[in-house]
């Protein structure tokens, strides 16, 4: 029923008129330095796109490449601990898996879920008017990127890690109960490419608003930081900080300028909108929210539903009608 045509978070197989799986695959090298986080992000992760299909998961199998160093291959099994244990928080088993031996470790799932064959949410869903609700944060890939070079401040670091533990199963449910058109998630693309996945697919454009658009506390200051690689970012011998300032980058992962390079054509901003907040709407994220398309006569329903369940949402545009092919996908007001 969904393969790779549209850019789909998963596929999905028709077993009966009432019944389809939802089948995906995802994992990465690690993000924070704790292995049991890591594997239970990795977990939430791969978990994401069954949700975002509109299924439920049914079971995984885990995917992990690592060193046979002795001092690291014995942490696979807390990144095993951990992927179990959310497994377990979604109601489900990992029920076996494969290693190989790799220099650098990575680490995910793949995951079978169930879905009704017309109750699928694939980009072509969304329809001229929806609502476009956000479900957590942006900023991930920023912040991930500062816990590798040492420069992430910890009430930052705990409120990513954090939201990459959270499973979106609560978010999917709230979206099936109001009604809503269709769903995706936002990860390795960003905000600005997983929503142009469903406008180019649905054959509609967006407006998004800037002013609402959610970023974790910390962001914008660490995109501000300028660190030199190779240097110690403690050093405190004469002119280091100087060396910082002078020859460092900020700690921008190289996807979000690969996803902005791309998207650029196809998103029309303010004017004299300022650089990082564009690569800021491309980071790519790990384990992001969820983006709903509702109509809006089920707004209210699905804002109900989402508060019931504890969910953290953000109403940050509309889709209209495609005018014309010369006209962006996606305005930013």
């Amino acid at each position: 029923m969904v393969g790779t045509s549209h850019a789909d978070d998963a596929g999905i197989f028709r077993l009966e008129e009432d019944r389809a799986l939802v089948a995906t695959l995802d994992f990465f090298t690690p993000i924070v330095d704790d292995p049991y986080l890591y594997g239970a992000i990795a977990a939430a992760n791969s978990l994401s796109d069954i949700y975002a299909m509109g299924g439920e998961p049914l079971y995984a199998l885990a995917i992990a490449a690592f060193p046979s160093d002795p001092k690291v291959l014995p942490l696979l099994s807390d990144v095993m601990a951990g992927a179990a244990d959310k497994a377990k928080e979604a109601g489900i088993c990992i029920i076996g898996g494969h290693t190989v031996r790799d220099k650098e470790p990575k680490f995910g799932l793949s995951v079978t879920g169930s879905v009704h064959p017309e109750r699928v949410w694939d980009n072509r869903g969304a329809r001229a008017g929806d609502l476009i609700v956000l479900t957590k944060p942006i900023g991930t890939g920023v912040v991930t990127t500062a816990i590798k070079w040492g420069v992430a401040p910890k009430e930052t670091e705990n409120a990513v890690i954090e939201s990459m533990l959270r499973l979106s199963a609560a978010a999917a449910r709230a979206g099936r109960d109001a009604g809503i058109h269709t769903a995706t998630d936002v990860t390795g693309f960003g905000l600005l490419g997983h929503l142009l996945e469903v406008m180019e697919g649905s054959g509609l454009s967006a407006e998004i608003r800037h002013s609402e658009i959610p970023v974790f506390p910390g962001v914008r200051e660490l995109m501000k930081r300028r660190i030199r690689s190779g240097l110690a970012v403690h050093s405190h011998f004469p002119g280091a900080q100087w060396a910082h300032r002078r020859f460092g980058v900020a700690p921008v992962p190289g996807g979000a300028r690969d996803n902005i390079a791309y998207q650029h054509a196809k998103v029309r901003f303010p004017p004299l909108f300022p650089e990082e907040e564009a690569l800021l709407l491309a980071d790519p994220q790990t384990s992001g929210g969820l983006l709903l398309f509702v109509p809006e006569d089920r707004a209210e329903s699905l804002r109900k539903t989402l508060s019931d369940a504890g969910v953290a949402a953000w109403w940050i545009g509309r889709a209209h009608p495609m005018i014309s092919p010369g006209m962006p996908r996606i305005t930013v007001v």
